[in-house]
Parts: structure tokens; sequence; C-alpha cells
């Protein structure tokens, strides 16, 4: 095989891509039945000889792009999938053409640089203590190991036991406390770093989700425990400023949750509801989220450098360590990519101010959606404090239908759940291309689609 021209095929990409952009505000939110059947014509027997490369992009580009859902358009509420900022995607795409490690300095200096700063602005941003470390890892769910990890073994080791040189058999028994409405993911880092989910600690929430801090229990320097800024359903934030005294005194750990509530801390108009988080131990949250940075990008800050690198180092004579920053000491990896390039893009490209109009354009088109849905007889089943709705209709049944319709017309694409025992439609308004417009057009898609579900005979 010929090795392929890579300017060509960058040419190529390019010309696709912006296709796909083009193509972009007229497109059905989620793929039509068609385009998911056409993904068959990928699936074929692995060829002996190959194919040219030119044709396999033009493949995937025929068969795969109508079959995507529309996440970096405006009208996609399915879960909590960010955008994709402007620069955060042209600096990828350089950031691929570059093919960095990120593990050490060593093997890319420009790497290891943008993440020192990045560590720098964000610590800056969200006014944590000025020696606050930072890892770059692929999400929440990893980020949320990374933290937990750093506060468990910080734990054991003032109690006089090592982790890293005698595992957990033995060990003294840690206290964990967590919101009975915790991400799933916090209940699996649990499981992973060996603390298990039988002998938590769920504390009562109230009709936001928020933890009840009169049901909370003592809390001594064997306790762990994970604070929520944004509840994935509801959108609401624990009291972390009553957490936060109440655990500092005891000398417990605190790692807030944060995946995508965390950027309440960079607006002056969401910042009540941040407030007291900084006084945490941990944290963790996403970049691909509130932020808009392309996937995928999550964060681990941690109060005690040492707590996180200690629990996460690795060693090998081969490894080349310098006195500079090596990315692996912060994370569960050792190679990964350059995440921190497109970080680095879209928090200077916004600015301070530029993120604060981020974070709030999003719970202003929150709090529109809302009105317009409540003006039109639907039930708002949260209070609107940040980006996240809730939505149901006369009945369980008749919610159901609404979602089922809405998802199938193409105009906005929305999840379901289930809130206090009943059935609900959830919207995450987390892209910075969602306008106006876009509300309005997904609110009167609401308002067909309730209209075919009552007309179903039950």
């Amino acid at each position: 095989m010929e090795e392929p021209d890579l300017k060509t095929l960058l040419e190529q990409a390019l010309q696709y891509s912006k296709e796909y952009i083009d193509s972009m505000p007229g497109r059905m939110v989620y793929p039509s039945e068609e385009a998911i059947w056409n993904l068959d014509g990928l699936d074929v027997p692995l060829s002996l000889e190959g194919y040219p490369a030119t044709e396999t992009l033009a493949l995937l580009h025929r068969q795969g792009s109508p079959a995507t859902v529309a996440q970096t358009g405006g009208r996609y509420f399915g879960f909590v999938n960010g955008g994709a900022h402007p620069a955060g995607l042209a600096a990828r795409w350089l950031a691929d053409t570059w093919d960095q490690n990120a593990a050490l300095y060593a093997m890319s200096p420009v790497v290891s640089k943008l993440e020192a700063i990045c560590e720098k602005w964000l610590v800056d941003l969200f006014r944590l203590p000025k020696d606050s470390a930072m890892g770059l890892v692929s999400g929440t769910s990893t980020a949320l190991i990374c933290g937990l990890v750093a506060g468990r073994n910080h734990l054991l080791e003032k109690q006089g036991w090592n982790v890293s040189e005698n595992g957990l058999m033995g060990a003294p028994e840690l206290n964990v406390v967590i919101s009975e409405h915790a991400h799933a993911t916090v209940l699996k880092a649990l499981s992973l770093i060996g603390l298990g989910r039988r002998k938590v600690f769920k504390v009562p929430c109230d009709d936001q989700g928020r933890m009840k801090i009169e049901a909370l229990p003592e809390f001594n320097s064997f306790t762990l425990v994970v604070a929520g800024a944004g509840e994935v359903n509801s959108g609401s934030f624990d009291d972390m400023k009553a957490i936060c005294a109440r655990a500092n005194s005891a000398g417990a750990w605190v790692h807030i949750d944060g995946a995508f509530g965390l950027w309440a801390g960079a607006s002056k108009s969401t910042y009540h509801l941040f407030d007291g988080a900084e006084q945490a131990n941990s944290w963790s949250v996403d970049a691909h989220k509130t932020l808009n940075v392309p996937y995928d990008c999550g964060i681990v800050l941690c109060r005690n450098r040492s707590s996180l690198i200690s629990s996460l180092h690795a060693s090998g004579s081969y490894i080349q360590w310098s006195e500079n920053r090596d990315g692996m000491l912060y994370t569960t990896e050792m190679s990964r990519r350059a995440r921190a390039v497109e970080l680095w893009a879209v928090l200077r490209t916004l600015g301070r101010n530029g993120i604060e109009s981020l974070v709030d354009q999003l719970c202003a088109r929150a709090k529109l959606f809302a009105n317009l849905l409540r003006d039109a007889g639907f039930k708002i089943m949260n209070d609107v404090t940040f980006n996240q709705v809730l939505i149901a209709g006369a009945s369980n049944d008749e919610t159901q239908r609404t979602l089922e319709y809405l998802q199938k017309s193409g105009v906005c694409w929305c999840s379901g759940s289930v809130w206090k025992q009943q059935s609900v439609i959830r919207i995450s308004i987390c892209s910075w291309m969602t306008s106006e417009r876009d509300v309005i057009l997904s609110a009167e898609a609401f308002i067909e689609a309730r209209t075919m579900a009552q007309s179903v005979k039950p």
C-alpha cells in the first residue's frame, strides 16, 4: 500500500467537516432510522490488502456523518453533554496533528507548560488554595476515582496506615458519607477503590435533591464525604459551606462532585450556589460540559498536592522525571492525549468575562425554557437554579408518550428520568450554541408532542 498523503487527507477531512457544520441547522437532532440502518455499510470483513485512505475517509463521512447525534448544535438537551467551542475544536485539530503524549515533560514540553498554565488559571478561577493540584483525565468518572483515592489514602495515612505499602486488608475502617441522590459514578468509584457500597451512609435529601444538613451523621478524622455541585436531575447544589465547615473542624475529607455545576463558581450570579466549595479537599469537574471544551476533558483538583501525587504515583527506571510538570503524577494514566491544548485554548479565548457570560447564558436559556413550558401547562418539577429543567405532563403515561413523540420529531432531543416517583423529561442546557430561538422552537415541539400524546387513547 502506498503511504497516504497526509495533507490531502487533512484537506478532505476539512471539506467533510465544513459540510457537516453547514448541515447542522437543518438536520434532525437524532439520526433517522435509515441513517442508523446504513451504518451496516461500515460492517464488512477486514480485507487482506486494505483500501486507500481517501476512500476510507469518504465512506466514514458518507455512512457515519448522517448517523451522528447533533450534539454540537443548539437543540440537543439529552444528558449533560456540552457542545464544542470553536477555539477548542480548532486547537484539538492542531493537537491531534501534534499527537503528543502528555505523560512527561520529556515527552512534550509544550503540553507540560499548558497543563501548568491551566492548573494556575482554574485554581484562581475557582478561588481554591494556591498550591492546589490539577490532573486531566477522560471525565468526572475518573476524576472522582483520583480525588477519592487521594482522600482515602490521606485519611488512613493520618492513622498510621500506608495504603500504597500495606493495601487495604487490615486497614482502619473509614466512614463514607454521600447523598441519597449521589450520581452512580460516585458509587462506582467507591467500589473500585475498595470502600464498597454496603457501609456507605446515604444522607436523606430535601425536595430538590440537596442533602439535609440536620440529617448529616457526626464527622470525624475517619470520614470521607462526597457533596454535590449540580444534582444530575434537578441541578441543585448541596450546602457546601455548612458541610465543609463541619468536616474541616472534624478533620474529615470532602470531595465535591461538580461535573457540570462546579462552573457556577465562575459567575457572580451563580456563585452563591458554589460558595463554600473552595473549602473542600478535592473536586471533580468536566470541561466538556459547561465550558464546552470538545470531548473528552475531565479535571480533578486537589488541595493537598502531595496526597494526589502519592496516591497516583508510578515509578520505573526508564521514566525521565523533570523539574517541570510531569502530568502523569496527577492521573491514573501514563500515556494519554494532550487535553490541555483545547482546555487552554477555550480558557484563553473566553477569559473570565467570557466564561461568566457562558454560564449565565446557559442558566438564562434554562429559565426561558421553564417559563415557556410552564405557561403552556407543563409541570416544572424543580427550582431552576442552574441549567437543568425537569418537566412532567398530567400523568406518567402522558409524560412518557410526550417524550417519545418529542424524540422522534427531530426538532430537539431530551432524555427521560424519574423524580419523586414520577416520570419526567429532563432538559439539560449545556451548549454555547443554544439560542433563544432554539429554545422557542423546542418549546413548540414539546407542545406539539404533548398534543399527539393526548390524542392516543389509553
